[in-house]
């Protein structure tokens, strides 16, 4: 008896699954439409990221460069030795942010 029901159930669950669900045919290749979607919008990425992005991790990494070589010269001051590691990859980093818009679309192809 336990058993029919949970067939019944499972039947029935079936069925209005079949019934509700439509299929989804792609009008064509995916690739098509995923490049069309970014021949559309790479403009407008562009935009945003050359000036919402990009500006916005350079200064969060000139505000953490500035703060760590600060730090760093109260320790020096502290012990008497400078660590150069910390402020060298917060200024490497900064470097690389900052020209990167000069070439990340060349290898986007935006």
């Amino acid at each position: 008896m336990k058993c029919k029901k949970i067939l019944l159930v499972l039947l029935a669950v079936f069925l209005l699954a079949g019934l509700f669900c439509m299929p989804v045919f792609a009008a064509g290749s995916v690739a098509d439409a995923v490049e069309q979607t970014w021949g559309d919008a790479s403009e407008q990425i562009r935009a945003v990221v050359d000036s919402v992005v990009f500006p916005a991790l350079s200064m969060v990494l000139a505000i953490a460069f500035f703060v760590k070589l600060a730090l760093t010269y109260f320790e020096y001051r502290k012990h008497g030795q400078f660590e150069w590691t910390g402020p060298a990859i917060l200024f490497v980093c900064l470097i690389f942010v900052l020209l990167a818009p000069n070439y990340i679309w060349g290898i986007i192809g935006g």
